[in-house]
């Protein structure tokens, strides 16, 4: 089953085999989504922030989870949030029950499978085209995230087409998926030299890059595969 959701700016694909799995990421989303607001309207400063933040206390779990993240790279704990939101939908889908749960929240991804899935990748106007990433059966939930200077409205300082990241912890991904974006320049020598800004990171797993023609990979990623990329599939409003 597969449902698209939108809760203000949260953007999601919902995939799981069961509705009652739908709708407990769904309530995931809006719970953290609320709890994430009244946090910046307490601070609004954690939203604009592109340095890394002191994490208060009493802080949420939701905003801590971003906060850890975003320092990990040296930049703001908003690099973290579709990656965070997307990994508690999850979490809340296993508690259910969920074997095969994915949360796709703008090309952030998280996902626990208990059969092999291929997930595409799609770098807007680059000529790398049909490409996707065969993901092997995962008994844990684990993340997939991409940042890109080329496509979507999220802040890069970077000409990555897509910046891709796979780290067992979805907020670490997604924002190390920022940093890598930030660093990725136009060329081939330029998309090598990217991966300096995620290689000395704990947990990371791997990365890949396309910038233009190249295509970049460092670290234990998934297979890369020719794939029929739906457009209609890919999650955006």
């Amino acid at each position: 089953m597969r449902e698209h959701f939108q809760l203000k700016e949260t953007i999601v694909t919902i995939v799981a085999d069961k509705e009652s799995h739908i709708s407990k990421a769904k309530e995931s989303i809006r719970h953290n989504r609320k709890v994430l607001e009244r946090f910046i309207a307490f601070d609004p400063f954690f939203r604009s922030t592109l340095e890394p933040y002191d994490c208060p206390e009493n802080a949420p779990e939701v905003v801590k989870r971003m906060i850890v993240a975003g320092n990990s790279m040296g930049i703001g704990p908003m690099s973290a949030v579709a990656g965070t939101i997307a990994a508690m939908a999850v979490e809340s889908m296993v508690d259910a029950g969920a074997t095969f749960a994915i949360v796709d929240n703008g090309g952030d991804i998280a996902l626990i499978n208990d059969r092999p899935v291929i997930i595409g990748v799609y770098a807007g106007t680059s000529p790398v085209k049909d490409l996707g990433f065969r993901v092997t059966v995962h008994d844990h939930i684990t993340g997939i995230c991409t940042s890109s200077g080329t496509v979507g409205p999220s802040i890069s300082f970077g000409m990555a087409d897509a910046a891709i990241v796979f780290s067992d912890d979805v907020s670490l991904a997604d924002a190390a998926a920022t940093a890598l974006g930030n660093a990725t320049c136009v060329g081939k020598d330029a998309v090598e030299k990217a991966f300096d800004a995620v290689k000395h990171v704990a947990g990371i797993k791997g990365a890949a890059v396309i910038q233009g023609e190249y295509i970049g990979m460092w670290g234990h990623i998934p297979e890369m595969i020719r794939a029929d990329i739906d457009y209609d599939c890919i999650t955006k409003g």
